[in-house]
């Protein structure tokens, strides 16, 4: 299986497959079934699938403000602009109206997408041809600049919920991939580290979800502060947020994971390797502050993606009653192991339990 800096390319299918359930699908098998050169190849398959059945439920509409010049009264006049008709001496009134159209933000960054793909020398012929068969579709659709996109302006409901998954891989192609060259062109480089390390956070997360039910909890909580006393609310606010990227809970059992997604795993003082101290300090805090009560029941685990380097971290410590840790999960084998490399954490804390196919 070919890689992307480490990573089998088809097990990033196989993560984005957990964080988006839609992939799950049957429409997705084919794209399962592949091998993939690069990872833009990969998105432009995943993209030609979506699309393609979204083609056939319809592109998502929303209403648009329309400004156009007319005979007849349309919504609001554009008074400023009819009286320049009227010096002109044309007979016309400019309006300003609201229509449902297809030209919106969510299929214009659909279409710009598919058009890098479409020219990148890493997408393979046939996913290029899939993908220019649904862009005939789009011709109403404009193009944008990436870097003007407004990410945050996309918001989801009912009538959108199918484009999620969809605008999420553009994200990771425009926003994780596309370098802009000395010509002021754009050309595509690697999957972004910060955007794997979001993937890799939600894929364990959602890995956890989905095959180990049995837990009473399986989310991203909050840790809060163990505060003795009387404190006044407005000092509190200045604590930081103590935010966990995993927080599983079986009964009275907790154990808080932290996924950690480096281009190196160690730090090296003195000839010596060890691990991040700022990762240690952090999940020592958060064990300790959920384990008020000094139970022993709390334990917390970084989670380190595997890198090149020859040193992996695989160890764990009873810090003050508490066990805390260091485990490294290689992306770059089967993923099976994988699979149970995550199940075999959550048997060491949580004891064998029947798991979810």
């Amino acid at each position: 299986m070919t890689n992307d800096k480490g990573i089998y390319i088809k097990n990033i299918y196989y993560m984005l497959s957990y964080a988006f359930q839609v992939l799950k699908h049957s429409n997705y098998e084919s794209v399962a079934a592949e091998e993939f050169g690069f990872v833009q190849d990969l998105f432009a398959a995943i993209l030609a699938k979506g699309v393609a059945k979204q083609l056939k439920q319809g592109l998502y509409r929303e209403y648009v403000t329309q400004h156009e010049t007319l005979s007849v009264m349309r919504g609001k006049l554009d008074m400023p602009e009819t009286i320049r008709n009227r010096i002109q001496r044309k007979q016309k009134l400019a309006c300003e109206f609201d229509e449902l159209s297809e030209n919106n933000l969510f299929n214009q960054i659909l279409k710009t997408t598919m058009l890098y793909l479409v020219r990148d020398s890493g997408v393979s012929k046939e996913h290029k041809i899939e993908l220019n068969k649904v862009l005939v579709f789009f011709d109403g659709v404009s193009t944008l600049e990436p870097s003007s996109i407004e990410w945050s302006r996309l918001h989801y409901q009912r009538n959108n919920k199918n484009y999620e998954m969809l605008l999420n891989i553009c994200y990771f192609v425009i926003d994780g991939m596309l370098q802009t060259t000395e010509k002021g062109e754009y050309k595509m480089a690697a999957f972004s580290d910060e955007h794997m390390a979001r993937l890799y956070e939600k894929f364990i997360l959602e890995y956890y979800r989905h095959h180990h039910r049995y837990l009473s909890e399986a989310r991203a909580a909050q840790v809060k502060w163990d505060l003795v006393g009387e404190n006044d609310e407005a000092m509190i606010r200045f604590l930081p947020v103590m935010q966990t990227d995993i927080f599983l809970r079986l009964k009275e059992k907790i154990l808080i994971l932290d996924a950690k997604y480096y281009g190196r795993t160690l730090q090296k003082q003195f000839d010596k390797y060890t691990l991040h101290s700022g990762n240690v300090y952090q999940i020592f805090t958060y064990v300790k502050n959920q384990d008020k009560t000094n139970t022993g029941n709390v334990a917390g685990m970084l989670l380190y993606a595997k890198t090149e380097e020859d040193i992996t971290p695989d160890c764990l410590f009873n810090m003050g009653g508490n066990q805390i840790g260091a485990k490294t999960l290689d992306l770059n084998k089967d993923f099976r192991l994988i699979a149970a490399q995550l199940d075999a954490i959550a048997e060491q804390f949580f004891g064998k339990q029947t798991l979810t196919a």
